[in-house]
């Protein structure tokens, strides 16, 4: 399986903007959809972005559609998460992660989850 780093959390206010970089391990990169999962404290964890090996058209959780945008490099096993106009309810623990697919509706499914990332931590507050 491939082997995931999450990078580029940090302290923001609201209303300010992040970019989370998630760099996979192996050649065959671009075989996987790569998603992001966040955990706020005391909830669970639920699927906020992803997008297919080939790209396409990405999957946004409504919460945070038109304010995130996800993109990736498969030349540089790489994809980032651009967040902007971040909000409190932002506030969480975000997983980077790669499976074999992206929704085409409803939630994204922990179940198919191969690899986990590291946490980054995201924190929005004035």
């Amino acid at each position: 399986d491939v082997q995931l780093q999450a990078s580029g959390g940090g302290l923001v206010k609201p209303g300010g903007s992040l970019t989370l970089s998630c760099a996979g391990s192996t050649s065959t990169f671009n075989d996987y959809a790569i998603g992001w999962f966040r955990q706020a404290p005391g909830k669970e964890r639920e699927g906020v972005s992803c997008i297919r090996g080939s790209g396409g058209s990405p999957y946004y959780t409504d919460s945070v559609k038109g304010r995130f945008t996800i993109s990736r490099d498969n030349a540089r096993n790489t994809v980032h998460l651009a967040m902007n106009n971040l909000k409190s309810s932002d506030t969480a623990v975000y997983y980077c992660t790669a499976g074999p697919g992206c929704p085409l509706r409803g939630n994204m499914d922990i179940g198919m989850v191969h690899s986990w990332g590291q946490g980054t931590q995201v924190t929005v507050s004035s």
